[in-house]
């Protein structure tokens, strides 16, 4: 294996006894083994009522569809997903993504990551042929609706025409999701309108995501959709990501997702068979643990330096919140963006309250050729960084990391490091691999199910009350 993604927290484990690692251990591989118990549950009737949603399919899951691909090639689910994918790219410019939660910020974490920054703005050349991309059903914001509809009705005049052709998937494993069923009613009603209602492209640029029943099954059966990806039973919806959910949009816009799925099947191979020390899972979960219960530090920080992991740290709020957020415990995750949040929440970090786990999520090698910062003239040296010359941005940014961890290192404020050697599909997998094992891996430690989010259903339950009256 190359680009290992490595877990180093030796600057927590400074503050915190040792012998608490060794104490914890057995129970740490008791809640593995109950992991990989919980995998030969599934799809039986043993499963015990506190056990009750039993999502673990996502553990086995990449390695699963890789061997799939290996022996039944273009028919696997990987090999059906990459040709709707080429086909989508072939026949539009614009491609909108419908879904909420698990449902869309996997692939957003995704797309942000890998793709270019400015993809939007770029040339169909530029973007060699994949289309443009577009979030919408993961709220109910008028304008922002509004907006997109008015975008793609005044850009999309010619349905002959590639460049002014758009094509939509709706991710949703109910279909009974509020906020993304509205977006694909008025999306589709948008595209079937630009199409023809009864066209051939009103089924094939339509691309639903969805269970193996439900409402949207049923109707995607109905209108006769060319292709809809499932959604399996036994993977829940923030554990989604290396389902279609994740897997197909990301082969939209041209991610290697066999590179994705191999990081995540590594890692778990990783989880199964490494002891505490070279096992990430193991370890980050134990030094998130042992602070959270010895020394009361129930914010845990995902601290991501540069903007393109943003997204991924958000969509691991959603994972560790909904897991672990029950019964009165669980801790709080937040996101921050670094250098960016040092000048808004870094006082408080350093300062501040002594509840607080920071773990810096870094990349060691730009996609990029480096940027150096330029040297002036003398008499335009006013901001003094001429000092600078011959430092780059990742220069500055190195400084910036063992800076600040330096600093919380002087005042007793626990950090430690995710070290991704490159940003890319492969690195991907494994660190969203790890993030989910290691938070079922949690929710077993402290008799916590980790799966299902019986909070949520309250606040839908009342919403639809209130739109019912």
């Amino acid at each position: 294996m190359t680009n290992i993604l490595r877990y180093d927290d030796s600057a927590a484990r400074r503050l915190i006894d040792n012998q608490l690692y060794e104490t914890l251990q057995p129970d740490l591989i008791a809640a593995r083994d109950e992991m990989l118990a919980d995998i030969a549950l599934l799809g039986t009737d043993q499963i015990p009522a506190h056990k009750q949603p039993l999502d673990a399919g996502f553990q086995n899951l990449p390695q699963q569809l890789l061997d799939e691909y290996d022996s039944e090639q273009g028919k696997s689910l990987l090999g059906k997903i990459e040709s709707k994918a080429r086909e989508l790219r072939e026949q539009s410019d614009r491609f909108v993504v419908l879904g909420i939660g698990g449902s869309y910020m996997g692939m957003r974490a995704l797309f942000e990551a890998v793709c270019n920054p400015w993809h939007n703005e770029l040339t169909r050349a530029q973007r060699q042929g994949v289309p443009r991309l577009y979030f919408e059903g993961n709220n109910v914001d008028n304008d922002s609706v509004s907006a997109l509809r008015d975008l793609l009705q005044s850009g999309c005049q010619d349905p002959h025409d590639v460049l002014q052709r758009w094509s939509l998937t709706v991710i949703s494993k109910s279909g009974g999701t509020l906020e993304t069923a509205v977006g694909f009613r008025l999306f589709r009603e948008l595209l079937e309108n630009y199409y023809g209602v009864d066209s051939d492209e009103s089924r094939s640029l339509v691309v639903p995501v969805t269970g193996l029943e439900g409402k949207l099954r049923n109707f995607s059966n109905q209108k006769g959709y060319s292709s809809v990806f499932p959604i399996p039973d036994i993977v829940g919806g923030r554990f989604s990501v290396f389902t279609a959910v994740g897997l197909f949009p990301a082969a939209v816009m041209g991610l290697d997702i066999k590179q994705l799925l191999q990081g995540a099947a590594d890692m778990t191979q990783r989880f199964v068979s490494q002891p505490m020390g070279d096992n990430p899972v193991l370890d980050y979960t134990a030094t998130c643990h042992l602070f959270e219960k010895e020394k009361n530090v129930s914010i845990r920080i995902l601290s991501t330096w540069g903007k393109r992991l943003e997204a991924l740290g958000l969509w691991y709020d959603q994972l560790l919140a909904e897991s672990l957020g029950k019964e009165e415990k669980g801790a709080t995750p937040l996101t921050v963006v670094n250098t960016r949040d040092l000048h808004s929440r870094g006082q408080q970090h350093q300062e501040g309250a002594l509840d607080k786990l920071i773990t810096n999520l870094i990349v060691e090698k730009s996609n990029s050729d480096s940027v150096p910062v330029p040297v002036v003239p003398e008499n335009q040296n006013q901001d003094e960084l001429n000092k600078l010359d011959g430092k780059t941005i990742p220069d500055i940014l190195s400084a910036a990391i063992e800076g600040t961890n330096r600093a919380y290192a002087d005042a007793d404020r626990p950090t430690a490091d995710f070290i991704l050697p490159v940003l890319d599909e492969y690195t991907l997998g494994q660190t969203l691999q790890l993030l989910m094992l290691a938070t079922v891996l949690e929710g077993r430690l402290i008799k916590i199910n980790p799966y299902g989010q019986p909070g949520v259903e309250a606040y839908k339950m009342n919403m639809q009350e209130v739109l019912n009256r």
